[in-house]
């Protein structure tokens, strides 16, 4: 039981992340190869406030918050004038630059990663195993919540119009830098609250679970899922972090996985399982009806 409960707290966790993430990308059609960066900052600022500082989980989340939302803002007002090709490269390099930094700045711990993280506490007990899930749920409960009122109010809906048609949306008023770094920040700000979670779960991080296969992977549950969907990265999440779970003997083949998945839906289900044209969307929507994203 305990083993199960290991495997949905990180699926918890990495559904937090790709929330994030679906809202640069799926919203906003801003192409980001470099999530994990955002992921690694919130657990890395996590751990030193815990380790360093002396600070709790709770009195430590709001600077977690503002140090990602603030290093959201600096990566993202020169990179969120580029698009596509030049943005995704950019956003590559933000995830080698961070990675590099956990690397080889003593300060981060360096290649022996940072250790010593303590486990949160709630009302006087330290939270593990199945009360570390629920919290990890009710994270996940306030995050999709904060997707679902993002994606309906005109900030959301504004950079779903730059999203679909900037040329257009801009003639209508609609500030491309402006909405594009909103969707940026607050995708990163989710990150950080996801690596927080993750860096208490492992209380040992290290600048490998930070790197660019783990921006792939991120990628692949919200593309797998269904990019700009409600459902989407939850979907993503599950099916994909359980999978390398229900078939150990491919654990080391897992990017390949990734991989080949990702090559797979963009070839022939391009909007994800649960995108409005997918196969699967239109056998749900022949036996339920109703809008499913």
């Amino acid at each position: 039981m305990s083993y199960i409960i290991t495997v949905a707290t990180f699926i918890s966790i990495q559904a937090i992340v790709a929330y994030g993430l679906n809202i640069i990308v799926g919203y906003a059609g801003q192409i980001s190869l470099g999530h994990a960066a955002f992921f690694g900052i919130g657990a890395y600022s996590a751990g030193l406030l815990a380790t360093k500082a002396g600070l709790s989980f709770w009195a430590a989340l709001p600077l977690v918050i503002a140090i990602c939302a603030v290093i959201g803002i600096i990566c993202g007002l020169p990179s969120l004038r580029l698009k596509a090709d030049f943005l995704a490269i950019t956003t590559i390099g933000i995830n080698f630059i961070v990675e590099s930094l956990f690397l080889y700045v003593p300060f981060f711990g360096g290649a022996l990663g940072l250790g010593g993280i303590p486990r949160v506490v709630f009302l006087g007990n330290k939270l593990k195993g199945g009360e570390f899930l629920a919290l990890c749920l009710v994270f996940l409960a306030l995050v999709m919540f904060l997707s679902w009122w993002f994606s309906r109010s005109w900030m959301g809906l504004a950079c779903i119009s730059l999203r679909e048609e900037e040329t257009a949306a801009s003639s209508m008023g609609v500030s491309p830098v402006k909405f594009k770094l909103v969707a940026f920040v607050l995708g990163s700000v989710i990150a950080g609250i996801g690596g927080a979670l993750y860096a208490h779960q492992m209380r040992f991080i290290a600048p490998s679970d930070f790197g660019f296969p783990v921006s792939v992977m991120l990628l692949s549950l919200i593309v797998l899922g269904g990019m700009g969907t409600f459902w989407g990265p939850l979907v993503g999440a599950i099916i994909l972090g359980s999978l390398p779970e229900l078939a150990r003997p491919l654990m080391e083949y897992r990017m390949l996985i990734y991989s080949l998945l990702l090559l797979g839906m963009i070839r022939f289900q391009p909007q994800g399982l649960l995108g409005e044209e997918s196969v699967v969307s239109r056998i749900i929507g022949r036996h339920v009806g109703g809008d499913r994203s």
